[in-house]
Parts: structure tokens; sequence; C-alpha cells
């Protein structure tokens, strides 16, 4: 009979486990959360110390049945759910709902799934963490209150089905104010000045490897700073003529450093831009890395640690192991004489190690046969990282020359030193270029950081090689390339930058990042176009009125204050409650007002500033099930409505509905194509004298011999879509796949529909029933 229950929250972890602990231990799990607030009501008694009403889920019942029966069997229960607060909360709801009458109850925490880490964990089991608890507590209430309270204003003024986010609020007004200040933004023109030159050599025919190109630096005691085509063109006139020379050559040796560790949000960041994964999706490989993953004979294997982690500290002995790992395969010069250590941010739970591989010596390529193509991707980076953190520096020989262009037959050095030329003015035009060569890898070898992270130059470990130059060396000018540019409003965020900024000014921690950016595209308040975060109509509206009536949620600083407050209550600095009482006492009275005050859109809309064009009022925004559209302030009066775009500067410009060259058959108005709830639908023009409406036919007929009628899309009550006959009712010809307008060649069809198979392959298949004919798809 075993002597212990361990409880853990995924089954994959309990395999794992149960691989390292043989009969000692019955491993269970609780496969997550197994109480819950409450979904049709808030939940939380406010008048009663903001009391949370925890119910167990109804799929939990059988599983907490059996953790029972299970913990009537052993000595003792060891709870060892994921080591954060999440994590905690599981622990502390299994343990209220377990029935074990007396016995020995004890946490234990898993930062790796390894023999020796478990080993460790069990022979060191603590007590169940109340200040943790607490910290996660207030936040689940803290978000309850936000998204329970603010969501039925936003139904009541707006839309059903909205809901506001404390934190994912925040987000959003980070991603709106930058689309404004993309809007606001008005380019500036400025022109640049590139020599190509090359050394003069009076020894031999030229090299053209020894071409390179200068810009215009100085003017000078002003850097150059042309403003506009007829300002250049004076430059270019004024260096008609002139003789490039070498004024000074300065060379330097810069040190590159590897990056630390991976954290929670750095992980995120690099898988984006490297491996263009989700956060989220960053987050459940990682969970199947850290929980474990089949490997051969071996079985069940835990690869990295907790991924969920802002601390960039390492083990002693994993330090150890890459150092050795590094002097055997890459040799003495790639190993610093001391162990590199990182330092963590002020904050940080260091009790967590940061993300690294449990063991160095599990190369990718060693379980390449193992793993899937998303898990060895994310092991690669994660691996790569860790061993790169402990490995030399790279040096860079950094050379800079600056070039004078003077009058042809003047004295050497006639500009003098670059701070002469700075004192002295004139017209002394001075040109710079500047080349970078990696000397020595170092790290980078093995490692490089994403471009748009690099503090320096766009890729140090470009060559952008110089000849050899020396000072007073005369230079021929092969061409001067004048550019017109201008300048760039900020960029739009990505989730990693997003993460990023969200990070660095004390937003969210590494249990939530994940869920910020994937919670709002799922609402509809942000889109993601080629990588990049555009808020949608609806998004820009529910933030303004946010931001309008509940202006503390929205606030950056105020939202980093609680999230420091909330590390405080894990810390056991501060009371939960407290946060709790301080908040809400606040949050009271902007709801109140916001009942009173917030504009409902759905009696009036929203006034934008554009005239009707029937009858010259002001148009407003509206919303329906299908998105925002305009419709007139005069109505019912006048009945004008609109689908509206909105151009690069955020001014609303009215959207012609397309011409379908169909006639409405009830009237004899063309029909035009409108958006709606389903897809594009068939509309009278003479709306709403006619309310006619018909679905866009494919071009397919129908199948059913004798008919005469076409296959249109259509949709269930439910959503479903599916595809009928415009004879209906008819013809009540019915297909679930998408027709085409084929001949059978065995029946005459005009109409065959498109299969797949289970492996993947493709057919046509015959879409009159009884006719059964199929044939592959060409690739």
């Amino acid at each position: 009979m075993a002597q212990s229950l361990l409880i853990v929250e995924s089954p994959t972890k309990a395999k794992t486990l149960n691989r390292y602990l043989g009969k000692d231990f019955i491993v269970k799990a609780s496969v997550g959360h197994v109480k819950d607030l409450p979904r049709a009501k808030l939940g939380i008694d406010v008048e009663n110390h903001f009391k949370a009403e925890y119910q167990v889920l109804r799929a939990k019942r059988k599983v907490l049945k059996e953790l029972s029966e299970a913990a009537a069997k052993v000595q003792a229960v060891y709870l060892g759910p994921d080591p954060d607060r999440e994590g905690e909360a599981i622990a502390w709801h299994i343990a209220e709902e377990l029935k074990i009458d007396g016995k020995p109850l004890y946490r234990v925490l898993f930062y790796e799934l390894t023999p020796k880490a478990i080993r460790e964990a069990l022979q060191n089991p603590g007590r169940l963490n109340q200040n943790l608890y607490d910290a996660q507590q207030a936040r689940r209430i803290l978000d309850r209150l936000v998204g329970y309270l603010i969501s039925p204003i936003l139904w009541e003024k707006v839309k059903r089905g909205l809901s506001a986010g404390r934190v994912q609020s925040v987000a959003l007004r980070l991603i709106c104010e930058r689309e404004r200040d993309i809007q606001q933004f008005v380019p500036e023109e400025y022109w640049s000045v590139t020599a190509q030159l090359s050394p003069r050599r009076d020894d031999g025919p030229k090299d053209k490897a020894d071409l390179f190109e200068a810009k215009l630096w100085r003017i000078g005691s002003k850097k150059c700073d042309l403003r506009s085509e007829e300002q250049t063109a004076a430059v270019l006139q004024a260096l008609e003529g002139k003789l490039f020379r070498v004024l000074t050559v300065e060379r330097k040796q810069r040190r590159k450093n590897p990056p630390p560790p991976f954290i929670t949000s750095t992980l995120q960041q690099d898988a984006a831009r490297k491996l263009r994964f989700s956060a989220k999706k960053t987050m459940r490989v990682a969970q199947r890395l850290y929980e474990g993953v089949e490997i051969g004979d071996e079985g069940a294997v835990g690869l990295i640690t907790y991924m969920r982690t802002d601390s960039t500290r390492l083990a002693d002995d994993a330090v150890k192991a890459a150092r050795d790992y590094i002097a055997q395969r890459f040799g003495p010069p790639y190993l610093p004489p001391k162990a590199a250590v990182y330092k963590t941010k002020s904050g940080a739970q260091d009790a967590h190690e940061a993300i690294r591989p449990t063991d160095v010596t599990r190369s990718p390529e060693s379980l390449e046969p193992f793993l899937p193509r998303d898990e060895l991707a994310l092991y690669s980076l994660i691996w790569k990282r860790f061993v790169a953190c402990q490995m030399s520096p790279a040096a860079i020989a950094q050379t800079t020359v600056t070039i004078e262009a003077v009058a042809e037959g003047g004295p050497s050095g006639a500009a003098g030193s670059v701070e002469d030329v700075k004192k002295k003015g004139g017209a002394v035009h001075l040109f710079r270029a500047t080349g970078s060569v990696v000397e020595f890898p170092g790290f980078m070898v093995l490692y490089t950081e994403s471009e748009d992270e690099a503090s320096a130059e766009k890729s140090d470990a470009a060559e952008a090689r110089l000849p050899a130059l020396t000072e007073g060396q005369v230079l021929d000018l092969h061409k001067l390339v004048p550019k017109q540019h201008f300048t760039q409003p900020p960029p739009r965020y990505s989730e990693a930058s997003l993460i990023k900024e969200l990070e660095e000014r004390g937003i969210g921690r590494p249990s939530t990042y994940a869920t910020i950016v994937s919670t709002i595209v799922e609402r509809e308040y942000v889109q993601e176009s080629k990588r990049q975060l555009l808020p949608t109509e609806l998004g820009l509206l529910i933030n303004d009125l946010l931001a309008a009536h509940f202006p503390e949620i929205v606030d950056v600083e105020f939202t980093a204050k609680m999230e420091k407050s909330l590390d405080e209550v894990e810390n056991g600095t501060c009371p939960y409650l407290k946060v709790l009482e301080e908040f809400y006492g606040r949050f009271s009275e902007t709801l109140s007002e916001a009942h009173k005050k917030m504009l409902n859109l759905k009696v009036a809309g929203l006034p934008t500033g554009v005239s009707c064009p029937r009858c010259g009022g002001d148009l407003h925004i509206r919303f329906s099930r299908t998105g925002p559209f305009l419709a007139c302030g005069n109505a019912p009066e006048c009945s004008f409505t609109s689908d509206y775009r909105r151009d690069d500067k955020g001014r609303i410009q009215l959207v012609e509905p397309e011409p379908s060259g169909q006639v409405c058959d009830k009237c004899g108005s063309p029909m035009v194509l409108k958006k709606g709830r389903f897809g594009e639908f068939l509309a009278c023009s003479a709306y709403p004298r006619c309310k006619n409406t018909r679905p866009v036919s494919l071009g397919v007929p129908c199948p059913r011999e004798g008919c005469d009628g076409e296959i249109v899309e259509r949709h269930a009550k439910t959503g479903r879509k599916f595809y009928g006959c415009t004879r209906y009712p008819d013809c009540d010809v019915v297909l679930w796949s998408r027709p085409t307008a084929r001949t059978c060649p065995q029946c005459g069809s005009p109409a065959m529909v498109d299969k797949a198979g289970k492996k993947g392959e493709k057919y046509f298949v015959c879409a009159r029933p009884g006719c059964g004919y199929k044939t592959p798809q060409e690739p």
C-alpha cells in the first residue's frame, strides 16, 4: 500500500512524476482548477469583507470524489500544483474540499521535474502559503469587480456582449493611444547625401572591394540638416570639384555581452520574433516541455524549469554544468574566467529560477527524433539562450572614419581636427563612414538577439568592412547620391513589443502576459494584421468611454501601483482586504457616475461631425450585431444609413454600396452588395421603400434534375453555414460542403462539392443524391 498521495494539476505532470516516484506515492491530477466564482452573478459579497462565493465546478465533482477516496487509503497528502499564485489557489481549493480526516497535509513546489529536484521537494515540504493565496484572491476579486460591474453598463449604453478587464483595458489604451499618435503624425521631409568613395591608388588598377560609402555628417560647425531638394542641390553644387581626404581614423574594440537567460516576458518576445509564436502558444508549448515529454526508452522527462518567472537567477549546479559543456564543446576561448551572474529586477520572485533546460547535455539535436516541431523550436531557443548566457562576450572591432571635402590643391589637413572644424565654422563638409567586424564571435556562435532587440547597429554580426585607410589619404569620388526621406510615425505595437512595454511599465505579471493580448483580440477590440496590433472601431470607442468614465481603470500608473500592492500582499507586507477596500471605495463612486453620465449610444449614437448626404443632419456611429455603421441623427424622419471606413488620419469616409449588376425582382431597382452578420448579401438600393434581400449567387447551378435554380450560401439559426437552392421551398436541396460549377462525368450533374479525406486528401464529389461519383483534386 502506498504511503502518500501527491496531487498535481496536470495529467502530463502526474505521468512524469509517477515515473520517478514508484510505489511509495499515488500521483493524481486535478486537471486544473476545481472551484471558481459563479458565472451567472458577481459572486463577491462586498458588504461582508469581499467574501468570495466559490463553487465546485460541475465537471470536477467526480475528480474531487476520486481524490478523497485516494486520500482515505494513504497516511499523508502532498499538494503539488504549479509554484505560483494560480497553483497556490488550486492547492487551497483542493485542501478545502478534500476529506483527509486529520492526516498530514503538505505543500510541495516543483521548479523542475528532474529526479534530484523532485526528491528535494518531497524531502522538504512546506505548508499552504496564506500570503500567496491572498494575493491570488485579491487579483481574482479585483478582476471580477471590474469585469462584472462595468460590463452591464456597456451592455446598456452600447450593445450586449461587451466586457471590460482590469489589465486588458490598460493594454487596449496603449494600443489606441499609439494608433492616434500615428494618425496625428505629420511627416517631415529631410535629405541625405552619400558619397561613394575608394582609396586613390597610383600603383595599379582600382579594386571594387575597396568601394565604400560615407554620409554627409557636418557642414562647418553644424550637423547636416537638409530639409529640401533646393538645399541639397546647393550642397551638391558646393561639393563639385572638391578633393576628398581622410581627416581622422578612430578604431576601438567593443565587447558585446551575452543576454541574460530567459524570463517569461523575454521568452514570449523572442518566440514571437523568431518563431512567430503568439504569447499564448509560447506558454502552451513551454508548459508541455516543463511537465514532461516522452523521450524514447526514458519515458516522460521534464525538459525545462518552470516557465512563469521574472527572475534571472540560475542554480549553481546548472551554471557549473553549462560551463563544463561550453569548455568541452566550444573550447577554452569561449569560456569566461568567471561564471556570469545576472541581476534580477527589483520586485521579482527570486525563489524561481530563470527558464533553462533541466539538463544542458540534452542538446536540441539529440531531442530531434522525439519532439514535435513546435516543442523542438522552443526548446532550441531556451537551450541556446541558457548556454550562450555563460559564454564569453563577442569582440567587435569598430572603425569610424571622418572624411573632409576640400578645394583641390589645398594643404593636407586643411580642415584641422574635427573639433577644429566645429570651432571654425565655415563651409567645410565632413563625411563619416562606420564599419564593424566581428573579430571573436563568443556567444554569437550559438545565439544572436532579435533585430529589434539589439541596441547598437541593426546587426552586429554583419561585417560592414572598410578598406585600410590612413589619416591624410586622398580618396577618389565615384558618385554623390542625394536621397529624399520622410520622418516615420511611431510603429504600431506587435504582441512582443506590447509585452515589453507592459513589463517596463510594471503592468501584468508572468502568469498574465499571455492572456492580455489574446483577450482583447477575442473581444474584437483589437485585430492583428501583419503581426501588428490595430484597434478596431469598437476598441477605440470602448477605450474612449472607459477613459472618460473610469480613468483609474485605464490609467497606466494606477494599474502598475495595483500590481505592486498585490506583490506586497504576496510578501506579507500588506493585508489583501486593505487593497480591496481602497480600490472599491473609489471604484463604486465612478460606477454610480457612469450609470448617470455615460452617453447611451443605443439611443443617440456617437456624433461624428459628418453631414448626412440626404438631409444635411449629423451622422452618428451606431452599433449592430454586425459592427459599427453610420445613421442619420434625424432618424426616424431620415432613414439614411451607410457603412464607413477611416483614412490614415482617422477621418470618417462613407463607403458607397458596391453595385452587383443585378435587379430587384420586387421593384426593379438595382441590387447592391451589403455586409451582414453572416457575410455578404444582396439588398435593394431602394431601401427602406423596398426591403428585398437575397443571398449572393455562387454561380453554381442546382444539381437537382429539372431545377433551374442556383445554389447560394445560407445560414441556419445556430449560425452554421450551408448551401441551398434559390427555388426554396419548391426545391429543398441542401449541401453542407462548398459546391463548385463542375460537371459530373457519371450523371451529368452541373455541380460537385469539395470534400477532404481523413489524411487531408481532397476530392470532388457529385452533388446529386444517389450518384456517389468521386475524383481526386489535382494539387
